[in-house]
């Protein structure tokens, strides 16, 4: 029976062939996605400030839920642009057909498709997919992850760097700090690391698993946003938590803390964690 697979030791394991399926999704996403990137879109807003929605989005994610209707149809599907489809399994595929509209229609090739498949409400199974450059990120709970390029397959290993002082920080954008708190809790970062860049959506994540980037700090996610990431960036070598140091669950807040490995994880939380007089910037 579907998800009946077990280990030595009794745990689930991810399936090769929901594997296989997950690279379909990500494959019919960026046949979608390719050919309108860079073309003549109509953007519509979805409300005041908040990000744009393009065909793109819609129909990479209707291609998608098509082949997961095919081949999985008793799975709970949850998108950004159709909502949640419940069956009643524990198994439930989180799509995120492009995740950074905003870069994608300014013409930025730093948007990804992100696409997980979570038990109950872990996600075991996730992928980060820039379909532009055709550069994915694959990740399996258990597993090394795979960073598949036009030209190699290898596995994807994250920067063994430990020094704060010389860590590099990224985060799409300032403006996801809304609240005093958390624009205090990420500038207590940003003043520790040599240097903090900005852009990247979920892409950025598929880099830190690559090794170019050594700490994202985000907040204002949803369940779409950063469930592919956490098989990705763990599968690595690297460590993704909450703001609390607590594992990413459907049920997190969206407060979202990457580093490449545990120990400037730990330096990274202690910094946002500290409770001092506020940034200069901010008083």
């Amino acid at each position: 029976m579907l998800g009946e697979n077990t280990d030595e030791v009794g745990k689930r394991v991810v399936k090769p062939e929901w594997i296989a399926l997950a690279q379909a999704l990500a494959d019919a996403a960026g046949a979608v996605i390719r050919p309108l990137f860079r073309g003549e879109l109509q953007a519509e807003y979805k409300e005041a400030r908040s990000p744009i929605v393009t065909i793109a989005d819609r129909e990479a994610e209707r291609a998608m839920r098509a082949l997961l209707a095919a081949h999985v149809p008793e799975h709970n599907v949850l998108g950004e642009e159709f909502g949640f489809h419940q069956t009643g399994s524990p198994y439930t595929w989180v799509l995120d057909p492009l995740d950074g509209t905003i870069a994608f229609s300014t013409g930025k090739p730093t948007f990804a498709t992100l696409i997980a498949l979570l038990e109950e409400d872990r996600p075991i199974l996730g992928i980060i997919d820039q379909p532009v450059l055709r550069e994915r990120w694959v990740g399996v709970q258990g597993q090394p992850t795979h960073w598949i390029t036009p030209s190699t397959q290898q596995l994807s290993r994250s920067k063994a760097t430990t020094d704060l002082s010389r860590a590099s920080l990224s985060c799409t954008t300032p403006d996801l700090f809304a609240q005093p708190d958390q624009q205090q809790r990420f500038q207590q970062l940003s003043r520790l690391v040599h240097i903090t860049s900005y852009g990247g959506d979920g892409y950025q994540y598929g880099l830190l698993a690559s090794g170019y980037i050594d700490l994202v700090m985000e907040c204002g996610l949803a369940l779409y946003d950063f469930a592919a990431l956490v098989p990705v960036i763990e599968g690595s070598g690297g460590v993704i938590t909450d703001w609390s140091g607590d594992p990413l669950t459907r049920t997190s807040r969206g407060e979202v803390l990457a580093a490449a490995n545990p120990t400037l994880h730990r330096q990274a939380l202690a910094a946002i964690q500290e409770r001092g007089k506020p940034h200069p910037s901010l008083s």
